[in-house]
């Protein structure tokens, strides 16, 4: 569901799989995770995400997620306020820090 003030919808990210780091200038995303877990980083400290746990991630946040278990990652993700073009992708992913 999209808009006029809400994104409201549903992520699966596989086993392996991850999701690009980005940021958004001035749109809050938060995420409750149904199944699955994943790791997300933000703003370069890690945060392990299982059944029932919600993460808010605020505006101007450096986010990246990757699913380091064995079954698909579920979760549902509401952005607030609504503005499809405020994605900013980072060149990052967590091995290069290592």
């Amino acid at each position: 569901m999209r808009g006029p003030f809400v994104d409201i919808g549903m992520v699966i990210i596989q086993p392996g799989e991850d999701f690009t780091c980005h940021l958004h200038d001035h749109v809050e995303e938060d995420s409750l995770t149904l199944e699955g877990s994943v790791d997300i980083y933000v703003d370069g400290e890690r945060f392990a995400l299982h059944p029932g746990d919600l993460i808010q991630v605020a505006p101007k946040k450096q986010h990246y997620l990757k699913n380091v278990g064995t079954v698909p990652w579920k979760a549902v993700f509401v952005k607030a306020p609504f503005d499809p073009n405020d994605k900013i992708n980072i060149d990052w992913v967590p091995e290069a820090e290592e």
